[in-house]
């Protein structure tokens, strides 16, 4: 089994695969991110599904993303010469395709592609049929795959496979196509014409982004990745192109992250504007209008990437998972969760839309007073928090924190820019969620806030108190909560979420250092004036990127790999957000807790 860092990304900005260093493609979901998947290798074996065009003889592999694109090209070494393979899914028009062209680059070497679809997460096997052209459909209940290529093709235990031998100069293609089996055959695309106007959309929409220093390189890419995990149609952003990548080697914390949660709202607003792209921080913005909008009593904390809510969780027993991580799942449970963090986090993308020029949505104020108003009534109550636990609700600080921004936001929107709404009453709620987690979430003899109200155990997400605005970052409390994360949830380095053997969450206990958490350690150095930790430790964590720029979830340092899904959304939003702090002069940390002083009124300290 290929390592997680072993993949790179290819998209058409609807759905995703992951390419392997071998050219393996171990997972696509077809038409959409949340689909049922053709290619599933990745989460069992080859008899779930994968598609590799390769030399028959390896010596080395190297590879490379065009500069500005998400067109993917791995040259392969044999002792007999070497060839390129480019990879890439044209921006979806019509249908979703991915396309594969091998271009000899010196000597003469033996290609061999197979393709082993498997629909409905690997285990329907396609009929296969030789169409009037040439090309090949495979076909399995509603779901259709058309190959197309200039290689002659075979039937060979139960997939379709190729060989061909490739000298200096010369070029094939394939062309892999989806759609519904009962229309008719797609026609015919030109694959250099598809790879040219793919290059062009990249790169024009590269073109685009705002410098951020030394930085900007490792930025652009990020951003690249943050938009190949977009829903172009609906403007939703989901949290990885994949499920059920462990985040224990081997264990049972395994969820799906094909859809879009509320919780990343604002950082994920704040990466696109600060990185210059204002409609992909609008559609954003809409789409979770659209999402949140019905009844302030059904909020959840995820919706798909068209805003569908319900998501059930299932478990795929003829997946074997992951190095054997059981169980595989489909769907998140995790969606039917009180988490009152996202409130704050829905009105604070909202104020900071407002604040970065964004056209005001007309039905964003409405929504976001009758959510106001049903956390007015809700806010003392527990929760599950920003982790999802699965262990019971507790009084999460966290959580608190995140409902005191709800309000402050609400004033400071009303007041900045003219929009009525009850501002006496939000005001006298926020000073009370204030007061309540001063004196509940603060303990006195360890000298930092903690996780749940009453109990010892840290939370990494606490970094977050003078980013939000809560406190301002001269806070004795701040600097000692930040020195309190770094004795007790820092391992070599890195953050870990929370402490997984002291905090009941549900599961066993075991994962990697959550490296969003690592990223808002250094945005914490930085606003309490440890400059030169903040980028030793950012360009610490730009090291555990792989060969072509992606990040995972969570890094085990134990086994020195990337674990959890992949490439991870938060993981490419700490990163933007954390450069953009380093280099910037309107640092998104200052920027989201306020432009003026910290300890202006809401914003301070109460004892």
């Amino acid at each position: 089994m290929a390592r997680i860092e072993d993949y790179a990304l290819i998209g058409d900005c609807e759905t995703a695969a992951l390419v392997g260093l071998d050219g393996s493609i171990d997972w696509l979901c077809l038409p959409r991110f949340d689909s049922d998947s053709c290619f599933a290798r990745l989460l069992g074996s080859k008899n779930n599904g994968y598609w590799r065009v390769a030399p028959l003889a390896l010596r080395s592999v190297e590879r490379r993303y065009r500069p500005g694109t998400l067109i993917l090209e791995t040259t392969f070494r044999t002792d007999d010469g070497s060839v390129r393979v480019t990879d890439f899914m044209p921006p979806k028009s019509d249908q979703s395709r991915l396309v594969r062209i091998v271009e000899g680059v010196e000597g003469r070497v033996e290609m061999r592609s197979e393709l082993a679809a498997r629909f409905d997460y690997g285990i329907s096997v396609p009929w296969v049929s030789r169409l009037d052209d040439g090309a090949r459909s495979l076909v399995a209940g509603a779901s259709m795959l058309v190959l197309r290529t200039d290689v002659p093709l075979q039937g060979e235990k139960m997939m379709t496979v190729g060989s061909v031998v490739v000298s200096a100069g010369e070029r094939r293609a394939f062309v892999l196509s989806h759609q519904i089996s009962y229309q008719h055959e797609a026609s015919a695309a030109d694959p250099s014409e598809l790879l040219e106007n793919t290059e062009q959309f990249w790169q024009d929409w590269a073109g685009r982004c705002n410098a951020a220093g030394p930085y900007s390189d490792v930025v652009l890419r990020s951003l690249i990745t943050l938009k190949a995990l977009t829903f172009q149609p609906s403007g939703g952003i989901v949290a990885a192109a994949t499920t059920s990548l462990p985040e224990q080697l081997g264990g049972p914390r395994n969820w799906d992250y094909r859809f879009c949660w509320v919780r990343d709202a604002t950082l994920t607003l704040l990466a696109l504007m600060d990185g210059g792209y204002y409609d992909e921080a609008r559609a954003w913005r809409d789409w979770l209008i659209r999402a949140v909008a019905g009844s302030p009593y059904q909020l959840q904390i995820m919706y798909s990437v068209t805003g569908e809510r319900r998501l059930t969780e299932w478990e795929v027993p003829w997946l074997s998972g992951y190095e054997n991580s059981k169980p595989v799942r489909i769907g998140n449970a995790a969606h039917q969760q009180l988490q009152l963090d996202v409130y704050g986090e829905l009105m604070d993308a909202l104020y900071q839309a407002r604040r970065g020029g964004l056209a005001e949505n007309k039905r964003a104020w409405a929504v976001q007073c009758a959510l106001l108003d049903h956390l007015k009534a809700i806010w003392t109550e527990p929760d599950e928090g920003i982790w999802e636990v699965r262990g019971g609700r507790k009084q999460f600080t966290y959580s608190k924190i995140m409902a005191w921004v709800a309000f402050d936001r609400a004033i400071k929107s009303a007041r900045e820019f003219g929009i009525e709404g009850p501002v006496d009453d939000w005001t006298a709620v926020r000073d009370a969620i204030h007061a309540d987690v001063c004196r509940r979430g603060y303990d006195e003899d360890r000298k930092s806030f903690v996780q749940v109200y009453g109990e010892p155990q840290l939370d990494a997400s606490l970094l977050l108190i003078p980013a939000v605005g809560f406190l301002p970052p001269e806070d004795p409390r701040v600097i000692s909560t930040v020195q309190a994360v770094e004795r007790e949830l820092v391992a070599d380095g890195f953050v870990r979420r929370y402490d997984t053997g002291a905090t009941k969450d549900g599961l066993p206990p075991g994962e990697g250092m959550f490296l969003a958490c690592s990223f808002w350690l250094a945005d914490a150095y930085q606003l309490i004036g440890r400059a030169a930790d903040a980028k030793a430790l950012f360009e610490r964590l730009l090291s555990l990127r792989n060969d072509v720029g992606l990040l995972s979830e969570e890094y085990d340092v134990s086994k020195r790999r990337l674990v959890g899904n992949f490439p991870q959304a938060f993981s490419h939003i700490a990163l933007v957000n954390t450069a953009h702090n380093l280099t910037h002069r309107d640092k998104p940390s200052e920027t989201r807790g306020g432009k003026k002083s910290l300890l202006s009124e809401g914003a301070q300290s109460t004892t």
